[in-house]
């Protein structure tokens, strides 16, 4: 063999031990590069379903849980607040939840915004500018509405929420309360953020 006529199985070979080593080393660098991008531990945990156990919730109070970083509330309400609700059909925007659908799932798009009328489960944060409201719950004259039927008030720009967490007509939130994905694991417990669909 002369010098101008090189062994043409060794050139293979080596383009192709580069090849190899070249895929290898651009697996071994990609590898951790795409893992990264995935969520990490902390948050799925974020966006996991929060169970809650409402036995020891009264009629007539708010319980607060964490939901995906959001405030989370679970109102037991009694009979007299059940009772307000229907009477607040005409003070309120969207009294059937039918405005922005994606805010209230099919199940709570009825008169009481829930599956069962004595418990209300929303994300207590208000539409307009993202603040949370602060519950007033007592029936009586309030300087923010002479006829307060109890709900919810915002006072950084004066939204107001009925007791199924709809929005008052006229005020700067532009929807109710949003209802998240829930669903009930028995009478004393809730899980909140995943409904019988899997939402």
């Amino acid at each position: 063999m002369s010098d101008n006529n090189p062994d043409q199985g060794k050139r293979r070979f080596l383009v192709a031990a580069t090849g190899v080593a070249g895929g290898v080393a651009t697996g071994a660098v990609a590898v951790p590069f795409v893992a990264s991008m995935l969520p990490s531990e902390r948050a799925k945990a974020a966006g996991a379903p929060v169970e809650a156990d409402i036995s020891k919730l009264e009629p007539g109070e708010l319980m607060r849980v964490e939901w995906r970083g959001k405030p989370g509330w679970i109102v037991r309400r009694t009979k007299d607040m059940l009772e307000s609700v229907k009477e607040n059909d005409g003070n309120v925007a969207d009294p059937a939840s039918k405005r922005t659908p994606e805010m209230t799932p099919a199940y709570a798009r009825n008169e009481f915004r829930s599956i069962k009328p004595e418990y209300l489960v929303v994300v207590g944060i208000c539409t307009h500018l993202g603040c949370s409201p602060v519950d007033r719950f007592k029936a009586q004259a309030e300087p923010f509405e002479s006829n307060w039927k109890g709900g919810f008030y915002c006072p950084c720009h004066g939204s107001l929420f009925d007791l199924a967490g709809r929005v008052y007509k006229n005020k700067p939130a532009p929807d109710n309360l949003p209802v998240p994905p829930h669903k009930y694991l028995s009478d004393t417990k809730i899980l909140i953020g995943e409904d019988a669909k899997g939402a």
